[in-house]
């Protein structure tokens, strides 16, 4: 049964050539989905949807920051697929590793338009659709950065405190439509984001960097991809159709 338990329903997932949105656009799929896959880099998107091998799954590239590629995506999928039952606002991008003195406002800017208005642009694209479909469920991913803060990460954690607050309200606005809207708050993830910020923490040692963060978290170790889409899985499914407005942490303790 666990085939079909998205069976029926479409799902835009972006930031799809990353390590939890293609891990979230397989498991999708494996569960009976039509995934519309998105990301700006088309070479290592169109390379992963074409090696799935599943004829579930479809590529559009699209800068989530763009309102028009985030209206085209959702074209896209209602063309191929019917309309929207699923978002998995998930792009995201880490900036500098650096502190708020040095910091530059145009790696700020670049921040806050990908992680907060991606998600912003995405929300505004797809209610129409899932309204028309009589309901969905908008999944984002949030952080634990999103929950405290961090040393120079300043706009990276701003940045998920705001989709929180986004999510918060969307959540509240929708729910007589029926559309639900969570968030998912990993701790560090086995992806090349992890990898970019344990060069900027250590140039000289990234196995250290990795090994010192690894021994913050209680499960003593990093999340893999999977795990963090298995929540999404459920998130995206009826088994949490009473759930709206919620932060859920994939953190090995991390938050506890």
């Amino acid at each position: 049964m666990d085939s079909y338990r998205l069976g029926g329903k479409t799902a835009i997932v972006t930031g799809a050539a990353g390590g939890i949105g293609f891990a979230v656009a397989m498991l999708f799929v494996k569960n009976g989905c039509n995934v519309l896959a998105v990301d700006v880099d088309e070479s290592s998107l169109r390379n992963q949807v074409e090696s799935s091998g599943s004829n579930q799954l479809s590529y559009c590239t699209a800068d989530v920051t763009n309102a028009e590629d985030n209206a085209r995506m959702v074209e896209l999928a209602s063309e191929r697929y019917g309309g929207i039952d699923i978002l998995v606002a998930n792009a995201g991008i880490e900036g500098q590793i650096r502190s708020i003195m040095d910091y530059e406002d145009e790696a700020f800017d670049r921040v806050m338009a990908v992680n907060v208005k991606g998600v912003w642009n995405g929300i505004r694209a797809v209610v129409p659709s899932m309204i028309n479909r009589g309901g969905g469920s908008i999944v984002i991913t949030s952080s634990v950065a999103g929950l405290r803060g961090g040393a120079m990460l300043a706009p990276y954690c701003t940045s998920k405190h705001a989709i929180i607050g986004l999510m918060r309200s969307a959540a509240k606005e929708f729910a007589g439509a029926g559309i639900r809207v969570n968030t998912v708050n990993p701790s560090p993830v086995e992806t090349r984001m992890m990898r970019s910020l344990e060069q900027g923490m250590n140039p000289q040692d990234a196995t250290a960097a990795k090994e010192r963060i690894a021994s913050t978290i209680p499960l003593q170790r990093y999340a893999e991809p999977e795990e963090v889409a298995n929540l999404m899985l459920f998130l995206a499914s009826d088994e949490s159709s009473f759930i709206t407005g919620a932060v859920y942490a994939v953190d090995g303790g991390n938050t506890a």
